[in-house]
């Protein structure tokens, strides 16, 4: 066996995730279950805004969590300015921390490959797995496919989900038409994220998603109606066909869309990453395999963050 040089082996692994007012505890648990199931050497690039960093900061300094490596970064919204379409209807997909995906080079230093989750997910695996994921030549990100699990296939029909474009574009629109993508194209789930910094910067990935952002103000191209909210269309046109696969494993989701649809207890033990996309959040009540998020939950300090449960 070829020993690895221990230059290779202390590689530090960028984590990018976002602290969000009201589901700070959200991302604690994620950072927690990250931290607790490696021996990698991650970095967490923790997002938030100028209001909300310093309780994050607390949490994490007055816990187990005090161990990590982490950089709280602050994110403007003033970068969004004009490029956010007023949504009645879903209002917490439009926060401008759902966005920080978009921004990735500027939020991180000098990292050649970088991940990013969103805040409702929970990591089973080692995140040493996730970080080696293969990214083909001229691919700027890897994504999970909508298309690639079996048993997430039952959970989709059960539960009504999107998994095509048609679910997240207007294909009224001619904007969206003259894109030429079928509309039975399988969709995927930007939540979990393996991206390669140096051709993002070279395809100005960001630019190009800031045109489709600005575009659907004018035109309300995709509405958060359909599927996923705001943040998910422009990258589905974007990344169109420029994308490599995450190994479904990686991202085992849905597990939010429905208070009742469950998976099967032995199918979320070899699950490396839980993601609880959709409505229903495993820190409110209704909700479904919260007892695998709580493992991983760290009460918060300030005692602001609390959890929804039938009895509280």
């Amino acid at each position: 066996v070829d020993l690895e040089s221990p230059e290779e082996v202390e590689e530090e692994i960028p984590v990018v995730m976002c602290a969000a007012a009201g589901r700070m505890g959200a991302a604690v648990a994620a950072i927690s279950s990250i931290y607790s199931n490696t021996e990698a050497n991650v970095l967490f690039y923790i997002v938030g805004l100028k209001t909300t960093i310093p309780h994050i900061r607390k949490w994490i300094e007055n816990s187990k969590l005090k161990e990590i490596k982490f950089k709280v970064v602050e994110f403007n919204p003033m970068v969004l300015k004009g490029k956010i379409r007023q949504d009645a209807s879903r209002p917490e997909l439009l926060q401008p921390l759902n966005f920080i995906r978009f921004y990735l080079p500027l939020l991180t230093q000098k990292h050649e490959k970088v991940i990013y989750l969103d805040d409702d997910v929970i990591v089973q695996g080692d995140i040493q797995e996730l970080y080696d994921t293969k990214l083909a030549p001229g691919h700027a990100a890897a994504f999970s496919d909508d298309c690639d699990l079996p048993s997430t296939h039952e959970m989709v029909r059960s539960v009504g989900m999107q998994n095509t474009y048609m679910g997240f574009l207007d294909y009224r629109k001619q904007a969206i038409r003259d894109l030429g993508i079928s509309p039975s194209t399988c969709s995927f789930n930007p939540g979990v994220i393996v991206a390669n910094m140096t051709e993002w910067k070279h395809q100005r990935i960001t630019k190009q998603l800031e045109k489709w952002m600005q575009r659907n103000v004018e035109e309300n191209l995709y509405s958060s109606t359909l599927g996923g909210g705001v943040a998910t269309p422009p990258m589905l046109i974007v990344f169109h066909g420029k994308y490599s696969p995450i190994n479904p494993m990686w991202h085992i989701r849905h597990l939010g869309w429905s208070p009742d649809a469950r998976y099967s207890e032995q199918f979320l033990q070899e699950a490396k990453l839980l993601h609880w996309n959709g409505r229903y959040k495993p820190w409110d009540y209704p909700s479904v395999h919260t007892d695998l998020w709580e493992n991983w939950f760290i009460p918060d300090p300030l005692g602001k963050f609390k959890l929804t449960r039938p009895d509280s």
